[in-house]
């Protein structure tokens, strides 16, 4: 997972991935770690290049890219990141069912 430290749609993909118990490495591309000679940055645009896509956080399982938090979500509502993530040997709880659209901040949800 490529992310921002302070980024809500971030902050909702990990408590999506916690609760499904889908273990995950994060790049966070704002952190301390990351900002000498703007690494981060550089990671960014190569980011960017990669998979054409300007936002954060992007996903990837075993070096496929799912996409964003959207994406991400929709693949698991829909199921296809449960056979990505069986196919790659990762152990998560495969039957947490809660709409994946649910970890968004409330701000977001309809009123």
């Amino acid at each position: 997972m490529f992310a921002l430290e302070w980024c809500e749609f971030c902050w909702s993909v990990r408590k999506m991935f916690a609760e499904a118990g889908i273990p995950y490495h994060s790049v966070d591309l704002d952190s301390v770690a990351l900002q000498d000679n703007n690494l981060g940055g550089d990671i960014r645009v190569v980011l960017r290049n990669l998979t054409g896509a300007p936002t954060i956080p992007q996903i990837f399982v075993a070096g496929k890219h799912i996409g964003g938090a959207t994406e991400t979500f929709d693949a698991f509502n829909d199921r296809s990141i449960h056979d990505r993530l069986t196919e790659a040997g990762v152990a998560f709880d495969a039957d947490m069912q809660r709409d994946a659209y649910s970890f968004l901040p409330t701000w977001l949800h309809p009123r």
